[in-house]
């Protein structure tokens, strides 16, 4: 997981900074809702709120595990299932109760198949292998529209996150091929926190929508992205202007959720670590949905480079591939637990 910040943070020295600023008018800062102090959550890596529950996964694992907590970040309960993952990374919640779970982590970009995992509130689990139409990809976000469609999006090192959707209906086990629909452009930011400073600003970590689907949210070790949908498109909302929350201090901020009344909530991998909220975070995507020059491009078809940025991906130096080569060193050990199997 760690390991490609340090390819990220060569990329962006020599890419000439980032295609597009989002701002957001009296962006409220990021208060405090509760600690989570249960040593099974260790590794918080996604996050989907009913209002008054939350629901919780880890990164990684080796069963089903959903932890659902009360308000004061206390698990209550935990859904189980035999199941085994590979790699979840991220989790959303559709208006029928159901859990869907992301098993789409792939740091060695070694996966022939990824999938979503489908917890249904009998607690039966249905899983829909997926595969991509261009090789393998490390995606820690998903985000499912009001229809139920889920969206996959990449964690890229060079900040330029692809977009994908299943081409058809999923099946079981499947696998069902996805096709790549678009892709979003994630600027380099100076906002504190994540496991290297600005270097994670640019790598997607989790995504979100809200319960009635016209705000839709993607993050970074750093900050949130909030994009309006008033339709419920994803695609289309991913190309207008998002409002840019800072997420500042969380030590590697994956899980994002949105509880109903639009309150956005974030949270981090370790013990003790803070949920916070940002009050009408929602509301403030509203006030932002024109188009996005520079942010995003859709169609089956899009290429590399970013809408309108006319610019394809930097050519790195051999000073800079040193560079890499040494991160890879310094971080390549820290998930090597991940099996590889699937």
């Amino acid at each position: 997981m760690r390991w490609v910040v340090a390819l990220a943070a060569v990329s962006l020295a020599v890419s000439g900074g980032p295609a597009f600023a989002a701002s957001a008018p009296s962006v409220p800062s990021p208060e405090t809702l509760c600690t989570v102090k249960d040593s099974r959550i260790g590794e918080l890596s996604g996050l989907v709120s009913d209002g008054s529950q939350l629901y919780a996964i880890n990164d990684g694992g080796s069963k089903v595990e959903v932890f659902v907590l009360g308000r004061d970040c206390k698990v209550q309960k935990v859904l189980t299932e035999k199941t085994d993952p590979f790699d979840v990374e991220d989790l959303a919640r559709t208006p029928d109760g159901t859990l869907w779970l992301s098993d789409t982590g792939d740091n060695k970009k070694g996966r022939l198949t990824v999938a979503l995992l489908e917890l249904n509130p009998q607690g039966k689990v249905t899983l829909h292998r997926l595969t991509y139409p261009d090789g393998q990809h490390d995606t820690e976000a998903l985000i499912m529209d009001k229809a139920g469609t889920p969206y996959l999006i990449t964690k890229d090192i060079l900040g330029e996150a692809r977009v994908y959707r299943p081409s058809g209906p999923l099946a079981s086990p499947g696998p069902t091929s996805l096709e790549k629909v678009g892709t979003v452009k994630i600027p380099e930011t100076d906002t504190q926190g994540g496991p290297v400073g600005s270097i994670g600003s640019v790598l997607v970590t989790g995504g979100a929508s809200s319960a009635d689907g016209t705000v839709v949210a993607l993050r970074t070790y750093t900050d949130a992205y909030v994009y309006a949908a008033p339709d419920g498109d994803v695609l289309a909302a991913l190309q207008r202007q998002p409002v840019r929350i800072p997420l500042p201090g969380e030590k590697q901020g994956e899980a994002i959720a949105f509880d109903p009344d639009g309150t956005l909530l974030s949270g981090s991998e370790g013990v003790g670590q803070p949920l916070r909220t940002v009050r009408g975070a929602a509301a403030l995507a509203a006030q932002s949905g024109a188009p996005a020059e520079g942010t995003a491009s859709t169609g089956t078809n899009a290429s590399s480079g970013s809408a309108g940025d006319g610019a394809g991906l930097p050519v790195l130096p051999a000073a800079g591939i040193t560079l890499a080569v040494v991160g890879l060193g310094w971080f390549g050990f820290s998930k090597l637990r991940r099996r590889t199997r699937r």
